[in-house]
């Protein structure tokens, strides 16, 4: 299990987050020291961010929920230690959350955290996004953070939406750019509409930006169809 310690670490939480997490906020410093503390010894974070906790990740990754639809089935794909997962699942209790991460040691910290913060609606699942077409339903959301460029991140995380599913995914200054690159490569992965969204404002400076990725009626496109078609084949027990 994670040790319950002290942190003395992590920085005092800016008054934003009582608003943002609401009757979780106890739970959210849990979390926040625990990244600061096993977090960091674990090598799931670096030390250099335990000062900007609640800003940069925290805050940063929670307010997300703004542009998730509600009672939605969502998939955060290489979750790491939990971003944007964690928070998402702390802000909004009507998600069923799957939290997708292959490396042993994440997934150990995500599950210990999930149990420690009693999040019932949240399923850790060690794989890669490739690994796991067929074998998860198909998901309403994917999300993830800057783990990749946006071309990558598309092709790992569209084969896993339902039709008509989105993909959410927290980049920074450059997504302009990232998207206008991806643009024909997104195409040929069912992609319908692109847009880059501010959220957050008022809570983070600058407000955290989302590139939404809004797939058509064959996720992945043609080529995905067939695998996920034959992994499913091979899985007939999918989770739910």
């Amino acid at each position: 299990m994670v040790p319950v310690t002290e942190a003395a670490e992590l920085p005092p939480a800016p008054p934003e987050a009582r608003d943002v997490f609401g009757d979780r906020f106890p739970e959210a410093v849990r979390y926040g020291e625990l990244l600061a503390d096993v977090g960091v010894t674990r090598g799931l974070i670096g030390p250099r961010e335990v000062p900007r906790l609640w800003e940069r990740h925290l805050l940063n990754c929670a307010v997300l929920s703004e542009v998730v639809p509600n009672g939605v089935t969502v998939c955060d794909v290489g979750s790491g230690a939990g971003l944007p997962g964690i928070p998402l699942a702390l802000t909004r209790p009507d998600l069923r959350i799957t939290l997708l991460e292959p490396l042993l040691r994440r997934t150990n910290f995500l599950r210990e955290v999930v149990e420690l913060l009693g999040l019932e609606h949240v399923t850790v699942v060690r794989g890669r996004a490739e690994e796991v077409l067929g074998k998860l339903a198909p998901m309403h959301v994917v999300t993830a953070r800057a783990v990749a460029p946006l071309d990558r991140l598309a092709g790992w995380g569209v084969p896993l939406l339902r039709p008509y599913g989105e993909m959410l995914l927290l980049k920074g200054d450059t997504a302009e750019e990232e998207l206008k690159q991806a643009r024909a490569a997104l195409g040929k992965l069912g992609v319908v509409e692109t847009s880059v969204l501010r959220v957050g404002e008022g809570v983070v400076d600058p407000p955290s930006t989302v590139v939404r990725v809004e797939v058509g009626e064959s996720p992945g496109g043609v080529r995905f169809a067939a695998k996920r078609a034959k992994a499913a084949r091979r899985s007939p027990r999918r989770r739910p």
